[in-house]
């Protein structure tokens, strides 16, 4: 079982990086609700918390609070290329000290994180008559899921 203690400082901070990042990438997509947004990146911690004791390393991961920051960024592409890199290099971290399994838990708990975020908030003038996620999300997520080498969810 892997846990918080098998990554170095750098790494941990990295591994933990990757979810946020991710969550952030869904929400800089397309404009407006950010509140939102960024509350259903807490909300998707809490709820994975509730699932404690099937993954050690899910565990600690939730367990820490998210870390969301906004990044230095000069544009939409920029954040999501950085986002994505963050991204993959805490999947390698996971991949090269965790089990399979855990991989695949962080995986999913990545792409659940994303999806909730996309769907966080309506599109459309003033929240009505709009999709509940907008084809900049959908293909946000995708782009998340591709990253993680995950098939995309149904959204």
């Amino acid at each position: 079982m892997t846990a918080k203690s098998d990554f170095t400082p750098e790494e941990w901070e990295t591994v933990l990086e990757g979810p946020t990042a991710a969550g952030l990438m869904i929400a800089a997509s397309q404009r407006g609700g950010t509140f939102r947004e960024s509350y259903s990146i807490a909300k998707a911690y809490t709820d994975a918390r509730r699932d404690h004791g099937a993954s050690q390393l899910l565990d600690d991961i939730v367990g820490s609070k998210p870390k969301v920051e906004r990044p230095h960024v000069h544009s939409v592409d920029e954040l999501k290329q950085q986002s994505l890199q963050q991204l993959r290099q805490g999947l390698a971290l996971v991949e090269q000290k965790g089990t399979p399994e855990e991989a695949d838990q962080y995986k999913q708990f990545v792409v659940g994180l994303a999806t909730r975020v996309a769907e966080a908030h309506r599109e459309g003038f003033l929240g009505f008559s709009g999709d509940r996620v907008s084809d900049a999300e959908r293909q946000a997520v995708s782009d998340v899921a591709d990253a993680l080498g995950v098939a995309a969810p149904s959204i």
